[in-house]
């Protein structure tokens, strides 16, 4: 029994586990983020009766989120390795929350395109926050599966999202929706500030070697490593397809399918709802396989492989009734939110707590970069002749490619070593 089980058993030992009930409290504020930036794609056709927005200019508004979403993946994480979890993600969740109810104030496009920026800039922290949490409260044996768990959080939010968000648009409003938003992210931030402090006490037992404790790693040296710079990739490819799947289905089913908001609210649920259990099982999937003794290499690549292969499926979305569809986005759904669950968890496998906020960050960059500019060519392609069968044909194939880069180029999935920190370490 290694150092860091035995740490982590003795802050379980009150009347309930607090370590999972860290990972709940995150749980909840990432279905909250999920459930924010949900509210403008769902909402959209009501807005547009006050607001003229074409397609161009709907790609521009998720771009907007996505630019500084990416940039404060980094920024965030990088804080949240300076001040902490607790005070770290308080500031963050505080932030997004206001932001979001900014957006019921809007009366042009312009306003919407300011307040989706800065609700990106709250939201880019969310997950870094999350791998810290998992890095400094769970065992290796159960990170995938917390991983999992919190990142079935996205579908909790994006499920409850089209239902909520319809019911609120029939009877009190567009605006109504992000006030309502804002307003339960701000409850959020005061039950995080009465309940949740840094696990301190675990801290040391969380390394493979004191030394990794007393330094930290510079950005620069941890983004020239190849591993960085692979999972970066991967997440970049797999973002592209899941950003354009999460802001887009809701108004495919508008445009294509010609669903009113009633039937977006019965059916658009659902492949979030797939997302969900793919989130958890992926986890789940792969903390099982280390319990069978499969390495920790094994364990993760096998996990991600499968949740890859079956990415292509919605290429035919288009081609079959939208019953069918509905099938096959809910399984493009449940293997990604499997695949980005894997991928999050690797910063905490392979990198000291030190660094995991920033590798968190600079993954999360790549993804929300890949998201934004797959969002613009979205846009003109659909605004210059394409349909959208097109744009699925190319987003099934973005997490063969990542995984592929993960297994040629991205070496063994194992926690490093001090020899290794010592080969890119420098003072900050």
């Amino acid at each position: 029994m290694n150092r860091f089980r035995l740490a982590s058993e003795s802050v379980s030992n009150g009347k309930f586990d607090r370590r999972w009930y860290a990972v709940a409290l995150v749980t909840v504020a990432i279905a909250i983020s999920y459930f924010d930036r949900q509210t403008l794609p769902v909402a959209i056709a009501a807005i547009q009766h006050n607001i003229p927005i074409s397609n161009q200019q709907f790609s521009y508004l998720q771009t907007a989120f996505l630019v500084s979403y990416a940039a404060l993946y980094v920024i965030g994480g990088r804080l949240l390795d300076r001040l902490g979890t607790r005070r770290g993600f308080l500031l963050i969740m505080l932030w997004w929350s206001i932001a979001c109810a900014l957006h019921g104030l809007a009366s042009g496009f312009a306003m919407l395109l300011c307040a989706r920026f800065l609700l990106g800039m709250g939201e880019g922290g969310g997950f870094p926050a999350a791998v810290r949490v998992v890095a400094e409260w769970v065992s290796p044996e159960q990170r995938s599966t917390a991983v999992g768990f919190i990142n079935a959080g996205t579908a909790v939010g994006s499920v409850l999202a089209p239902p909520l968000i319809g019911f609120i648009l029939i009877h009190s409003g567009w605006r109504a929706v992000f006030f309502a938003s804002g307003a339960v992210g701000i409850v959020w931030v005061v039950w995080w500030a009465l309940a949740y402090r840094d696990n301190t006490s675990t801290l040391s037992a969380n390394t493979f070697d004191a030394r990794v404790i007393a330094r930290q790693l510079g950005m620069r040296e941890l983004l020239g490593m190849r591993q960085v710079q692979v999972m970066v990739f991967a997440k970049f490819m797999s973002d592209s397809a899941w950003y354009f799947l999460l802001f887009w289905l809701p108004k495919y089913l508008y445009d294509a399918r010609h669903f009113d908001v009633k039937q977006v609210s019965y059916y658009a649920w659902i492949p979030y709802a797939a997302s969900g259990a793919g989130s958890f099982l992926g986890g789940y999937f792969s903390s099982y396989l280390l319990r069978c003794g499969y390495s920790l290499d094994k364990a993760r690549k096998i996990a991600l492989g499968l949740s890859a292969v079956f990415m292509p499926v919605v290429m035919l979305a288009p081609l079959v009734p939208v019953q069918l569809a509905i099938l096959l986005f809910s399984i493009a759904f449940f293997c990604q939110q499997s695949w980005s669950g894997l991928v999050m968890t690797l910063p905490a496998d392979i990198f000291p707590l030190s660094a995991v906020g920033t590798v968190s960050g600079y993954i999360g960059f790549g993804g929300a970069i890949g998201g934004a500019i797959f969002g613009i060519v979205a846009g003109y392609l659909l605004g210059h002749g394409f349909g959208y069968g097109t744009l699925f044909v190319l987003v099934g194939t973005f997490h063969l490619i990542g995984f592929l880069a993960i297994i040629l180029l991205g070496g063994r999935i194992q926690p490093l070593r001090s020899n290794d920190l010592l080969k890119i370490e420098r003072p900050l």
